[in-house]
């Protein structure tokens, strides 16, 4: 077992995501096949506070979630790449198949730091199934069960 930590550019070689979608900017803790943590930097320039809320800026719920579904993503992608499998060829697209149990506990802002602590709860193929959960310091700020598909077209 190894415990990685990948940086963005890493990252964009594992997973389609490019600026402005790519919201990972550091894989931390991994362990092929297991678990991960995604850090994403909240800062005030982000594309979606302009209208997210004007005077009162909050990162959008969905973009939350996709940001576990990125590093739950990179991590399923390591553990192929780990495993040493040519199962793709080039970079893979990535596909929800469901959100179950989505939960938004508290507001997350500029300057904050998102740390994205995802688990795989089911491997079949190129179906996984992963708990997520975001937290600001302590505080759990979102989860979710969920669903992802790894394409190789």
């Amino acid at each position: 077992m190894t415990n990685a930590t990948l940086s963005v550019e890493e990252i964009k070689k594992l997973i389609p995501h490019r600026y402005p979608m790519l919201l990972v900017d550091r894989m931390e803790e991994m362990v092929p096949g297991k678990t991960g943590v995604g850090i994403k930097n909240v800062t005030a320039n982000e594309w979606f506070f302009e209208g997210h809320f004007p005077g009162q800026p909050i990162m959008p719920g969905v973009l939350m979630v996709e940001a576990l579904a990125q590093a739950a993503g990179t991590l399923v992608m390591y553990t192929f790449q780990q495993e040493k499998s040519d199962e793709f060829d080039g970079v893979p697209m990535v596909y929800f198949m469901s959100m179950d149990d989505v939960r938004f506990r508290k507001p997350v802002v500029p300057g904050d730091q998102l740390k994205l602590h995802v688990e795989a709860l089911q491997r079949r193929g190129r179906i996984w199934k992963f708990s997520g959960k975001g937290y600001v310091g302590d505080a759990l700020v979102v989860q979710s069960v969920f669903k992802a598909m790894i394409s190789g077209e």
